[in-house]
This record gives structure tokens, sequence and C-alpha cells, in this order.
């Protein structure tokens, strides 16, 4: 009998080749699961503080402003735990100028598009003195974050005060208000946020007694907002960003404008929001 036409024989035939093909197909798949657990595990960030810093900022290249906070946060801690314990162990060096080298050093790892850019300050206060040192961390052009840690050093000791994050997206710029015979010490951390014609300022008057650092007074996103402290008086000049966007589109100059503020024991207190010449 002829088996390669009769129905069992071409049944048989097939069979075969069905066979042969699952076995190809679990070989190729068993293969696979095999390479798969051959495969590494992510390496472990680096241990030094510049490598780990690194690490963790390049993975916030494809993360949102607002699903950061997890990344930004460990490099906080990362930063601000290496200060608290270099700090105390150079109280002699730890100028406004050697905290900001030292925060250099911890980001001088990072590669375009992630940059650290350090802001510090040292103020004497009620005889001993404050360190302000920030910092802000940029993935994008528009995407920042900044950090402000005020470490108060007094009869040879040194302690983290405060913690402040100010405002997203961005820089870091400090002001500070003359001794007036208040309590407490004084100062404006302000910067400006790209992403239009013009930057758009923030500014915040922080007061910090010995104890808690709070806000006394807040603006935000004022376009092409300058602010000017003076002895007495703050004054801050911006455009009103509709009229600029329409004098702009006939082509002519849109007036400034300039609101001035009285320094006052309980922040600031608006005097005069006046339109000046462009």
């Amino acid at each position: 009998m002829d088996t390669h036409n009769s129905p069992n024989g071409f049944w048989t035939a097939r069979g075969w080749r069905v066979l042969v093909t699952l076995m190809l197909m679990v070989g190729v798949f068993g293969l696979s699961a095999v390479e798969g657990k051959k495969k590494k595990a992510p390496a472990p960030p680096p241990a030094d503080l510049p490598g780990h810093v690194a690490y963790l900022a390049w993975q916030l290249r494809a993360v949102d402003m607002d699903d950061s906070a997890p990344i930004t946060g460990e490099i906080q801690k990362l930063v601000l735990d290496h200060l608290q314990e270099w700090l105390p162990a150079s109280p002699d060096r730890a100028s406004d100028v050697a905290v900001r080298r030292e925060l250099e050093a911890a980001f001088y790892q990072l590669r375009y598009p992630t940059s650290g850019q350090p802001a510090c300050f040292a103020q004497p206060w009620k005889g001993g003195r404050l360190i302000g040192a920030g910092y802000t961390l940029a993935w994008t052009r528009y995407n920042r974050v900044n950090v402000v840690a005020l470490f108060e050093q007094r009869d040879g000791g040194t302690r983290l005060a405060a913690v402040t994050s100010f405002a997203p997206f961005v820089d870091l710029h400090y002001e500070f208000l003359p001794a007036r015979g208040w309590d407490d010490f004084r100062f404006f951390i302000y910067g400006t946020r790209p992403g239009k014609s013009q930057p758009r300022l923030s500014a915040t008057l922080y007061s910090y007694d010995g104890q808690n650092l709070k806000s006394l007074w807040e603006t935000h996103d004022v376009y092409d907002g300058k602010i000017d402290v003076g002895d007495e008086k703050v004054t801050i000049r911006y455009l009103k960003e509709e009229e600029y966007i329409r004098e702009q589109a006939h082509k002519r100059k849109p007036p400034r404008h300039e609101a001035t503020y009285k320094i006052t024991p309980l922040g600031l207190e608006i005097e005069t929001d006046r339109e000046i010449p462009f």
C-alpha cells in the first residue's frame, strides 16, 4: 500500500512536520530563555558621590517634572548628607566659596543635558554664621529643581537648620536685607524661568529666627520681572504679557511697570504700582 497517498500516510507525514516544527520552536525559545538568564543585572550605582549623583541624574532625561521627585529627592539626600559630614569636619574652611566648590565636585560628572549649578552664601548672624548651600539641578532647558540648605555655625559646631526647595523651573540667586534691629535673618531667594518670549521672575522673602525658616512674602512668574533690593524699599520692574503681545504685534514698544514695596517688620508692603516708559 502507498502510505503517502493514503489518509493515514498523509497525516503521519504531516504529523512529523508539525513535530519537527514544534521541536525547533521549543529550541529557539529555550535558547532565548537561557540567553535571557545569562544577561547581567543592571550595574549598581557607583559608590562615590559624583558617580552616584551622575548615575541618578542621567535617569531624569526621560522623566517629566511631575514624576521627578523620587530621583531628585534621592540626589538631594546624597548631597545634603555629604555636606552634613563635610561642614563640621571643616568649620574653618567652610566659606561660601569652599561650599560652592564642594557642590561643584558633587556635580562634576553630570553630562549634557543634565547639569548642577551651585549657588551659595555665608553671612554673619548673632555672633555665628549662616551658610546657604544651594543648587539648581536641570535635565532639560526648562525642567529644573532647586534646593537651598541653611546651615548654622556657632560655638565651633555646625548644624543643618532648614531646607527649602523655593520654586520649580527657576535658577537661584540671593539678596540680603540690611540688619534693621529685627531678631531674625532675612533674605530673598529669586530666580527666572525660561519658556516664553521673556523670562519670568519668582522671588520669596525668607525669615530665619534660629529655629524655623518661613516665607514672609512671595511672587511668582512675573513676566520679564527684575528685582532691586534697597535699604528701605524693594522694586520690581516688569511687563504685562498681554500688553507686550499686543504692542509687539503692532511693532510698538509696550509700557513697563514698576511696583515699589516698603520693607516692614511683617515683610513687604506695596506702596506704588505704576506705568513707566519702556
